[in-house]
């Protein structure tokens, strides 16, 4: 099953984004192919990163669950937010 994490950042952490950054990277690149598309949500200005949405593939809701919470980027507490919920593809058509 799918499931979208979408994290939004506390304000004023872009500092403690981007020193745990290389961890965080790290952590995905060991998911493999049960990482389906991950990448950070942009301010207004299209470059300054405030957030992140991950498409995994998990067991189930715990699972998905766990693998958020095990991310370096949610252990250094940059989240000010953070949803794990099912999701299903639908567009492009496989």
């Amino acid at each position: 099953m799918h499931f979208a994490i979408i994290n939004h950042d506390k304000p004023d952490s872009h500092d403690l984004r981007m020193t745990t950054r290389e961890a965080h990277l790290e952590y995905l690149r060991a998911v493999g192919d049960d990482l389906l598309v991950a990448g950070p949500i942009l301010g207004d200005d299209g470059e300054t990163p405030i957030g992140s949405v991950l498409i995994v593939e998990a067991e189930n809701l715990e699972a998905a669950k766990a693998f958020a919470a095990g991310d370096p980027y949610a252990k250094a507490g940059l989240f000010q937010s953070s949803a794990v919920m099912p999701w299903r593809k639908v567009f492009p058509e496989t």
